[in-house]
């Protein structure tokens, strides 16, 4: 499959843009008219750049208001229409884009318009180039892709072809069904664009939030297959007009785009194998990706720290203990309880004030080595990390918020064989404790990279994307996105502060990441916990009386969550209880009990945690 992404996709100058395209590895690009008009490069300049660059120039676009005009008008249609044909004749583009008509639009007669196409056309071929008609969904009078493909077949003329956009076909409720049916040698551009469901102007849709192939709430996989099925041969282009992404860094959005269509092009090579086709039938053959490797289990979590003491004496509390120092990896210890495994780095290098951080992420699945193939295929950095040659090979690559992701093989009882390198006994590690594993492990994410971060988890560990929740914290709304695997195994709750926590008004500490564990008894859990020294997060009063009110707990059931400085949640599953430690530096840990079938986090308590936490920071800068 031939990849193509539209200059506006992406942030920086013309330049920048192609540079950033062909570094990801896209095939071609559409040059946006703005890109070029405010270039310092000559059209013959960004030809031989693109020429060396390896690029293609697939397509100039858009040519707005050139059809459906009244006859009077028509003839400046042309006249404009040629001066971008002498620019895309040096430039060396071979289609140009032309919308339907959104502001002076004349004409609601198809075989009206499609006259001014055909002439428009005859115009064309002069020059060798080719007319790609898009109904635009907010156009005046065309505005869907089945009228806009009539209008072409009455225009009858070899140089006038559609242009299919899913964004104009799936923003307004259409569907594609019928793109199977369509002559291919009429089907001259695919541009692709995800979106979230939204209820709004769709203009205002588009221009804000439109988003990369697995990103959004659209069907893609459905569009490509009846690409593949009708024939298309020409490019799959993404065209994303979206704000984050015309701030991000240009080359890691260039990346996100191409993963995107990596993925998509996988799902649908499934799609269309599953249904009796080949998907490597030319002209748009769809190439597999290597098969996802869902993660089995949690490997370990990777905590990195300048206070060592304090970090120890925390998984002390929780009642871990040090499984031990790693032989060759003096900085690094290993703690553990039941089947939870904590590796500690102590980083030396850093100063004093480094925060403990949340690190590294590892997860056992049962092909490593695939899992690190597909992960190459999708673009993910790779994590340079050390070994001996009698070490167990652990690969890793970093996800965009630049936790680093390692995939490790299964060891006997579900115990990594990584682990016997810090003279731990297998038996011991695996032995019954209150802490019976990692429930969830909550992220957080700069605003800019959250799609990319969907995606990047939906791709790479088949993770699925659970419905969005806002709560309510002090400094405005948070998002929170749960991130799940089929099985339940592994949980990741995606979460985005709001904007002044990222500009420094709150310097974001009220916002870490946390692990949560779960566990079979959370009171006793908290009296260990208690007894030896944890500051719990505290728990205000009136939020035990308003779990009164709520719920209608019996006054023993409240008072014991009261001493304990236990939150409280249930739904029609079931119940869940929950705490959580005062953060340390750039990380905290909840302990959690799930009873019954309960699936959800809590999330009405949420408010409860980012307010004390607030709280806890304030007091903080203040002493300081």
């Amino acid at each position: 499959m031939r990849t193509s992404i539209a200059t506006v996709c992406l942030s920086g100058t013309l330049e920048e843009k192609m540079q950033a395209a062909a570094l990801a590895g896209f095939h071609g690009i559409e040059v946006f008219e703005q890109d070029l008009v405010v270039s310092p490069s000559s059209p013959e300049q960004l030809r031989e750049m693109a020429a060396e660059l390896g690029l293609s120039l697939d397509m100039y676009q858009p040519f707005r208001d050139g059809v459906e005009v009244a006859p009077e008008v028509f003839p400046d249609s042309l006249r404009r229409l040629r001066a971008k044909f002498d620019l895309m004749r040096c430039l060396g583009t071979p289609v140009l884009l032309m919308c339907s008509n959104v502001a002076t639009a004349a004409l609601d007669d198809d075989r009206a318009i499609a006259d001014q196409l055909r002439q428009a056309g005859e115009l064309a071929a002069e020059y060798d180039i080719k007319l790609a008609y898009e109904a635009l969904a907010w156009g005046k009078n065309v505005n869907d892709w089945r009228r806009a493909h009539r209008i072409v077949e009455l225009a009858d003329h070899p140089a006038v072809g559609t242009c299919l956009d899913s964004f104009h076909i799936l923003s307004r409720g259409d569907t594609v069904d019928g793109v199977e049916l369509l002559d291919p040698a009429k089907l001259f551009f695919v541009q692709l664009a995800d979106a979230p469901l939204l209820k709004q102007d769709i203009l205002s849709w588009s221009r804000h939030h439109r988003v990369f192939p697995g990103e959004g709430d659209f069907d893609l996989v459905d569009v490509l297959a009846r690409l593949h099925e009708c024939g298309y041969a020409g490019p799959v282009s993404l065209e994303i007009f979206n704000d984050a992404f015309r701030q991000a860094d240009v080359y890691r959005t260039a990346v996100d785009g191409l993963r995107s269509l990596r993925w998509l092009e996988d799902q649908t090579a499934d799609a269309v194998r599953a249904a009796g086709e080949d998907p490597a039938r030319e002209p748009l053959v769809l190439s597999d990706l290597p098969d996802p490797q869902p993660p089995r289990a949690w490997d370990f979590v990777e905590l990195r720290t300048s206070k060592l003491g304090q970090t120890t004496r925390l998984l002390h509390q929780l009642g871990f203990e040090l499984a031990g120092h790693h032989r060759s990896k003096d900085t690094v210890q290993a703690w553990t309880q039941g089947p939870v495994r904590v590796v500690i780095g102590e980083d030396l290098q850093a100063p004093l004030e480094q925060p403990t951080r949340l690190a590294a992420l590892g997860f056992q699945v049962d092909s490593p080595d695939d899992a690190a193939h597909r992960a190459s295929r999708l673009l993910a950095p790779v994590v340079s990390r050390t070994q001996q040659p009698d070490e167990t090979v652990l690969h890793g690559v970093l996800a965009p918020d630049a936790t680093e992701i390692f995939f490790g093989p299964h060891g006997d009882r579900g115990v990594p064989p990584w682990l016997e390198e810090f003279g731990a006994d297998p038996a011991e590690a695996a032995s019954d404790s209150l802490i019976t594993g990692v429930d969830h492990v909550n992220l957080a994410q700069p605003w800019q990279h959250y799609d990319e971060a969907v995606l990047f988890l939906t791709s790479l560990l088949d993770l699925h994307a659970q419905p969005a929740q806002e709560v309510a914290g002090p400094s405005g709304l948070v998002r929170s996105q749960v991130m799940r695997s089929a099985d339940e195994t592994v949980r990741i709750p995606l979460n985005v502060a709001p904007t002044a926590a990222e500009q420094g008004a709150y310097t974001g500490a009220a916002y870490p990441e946390h692990v949560a564990l779960a566990c079979s008894d959370i009171v006793a859990v908290a009296r260990r916990a208690r007894r030896r020294g944890l500051t719990f997060l505290p728990v205000p009063e009136n939020y035990y009386e308003d779990l009164v009110a709520r719920f209608d707990l019996a006054p023993d059931a409240v008072a014991e969550l009261r001493e304990h400085g236990l939150l409280y949640d249930r739904d029609e599953r079931g119940e869940f209880l929950h705490f959580y430690t005062a953060t340390l530096g750039e990380v905290f840990v909840e302990v959690v009990e799930r009873r019954g079938d309960y699936r959800g986090f809590g999330a009405p308590n949420a408010p409860v945690r980012l307010a004390a936490q607030y709280r806890t920071w304030e007091e903080t800068a203040g002493a300081i």
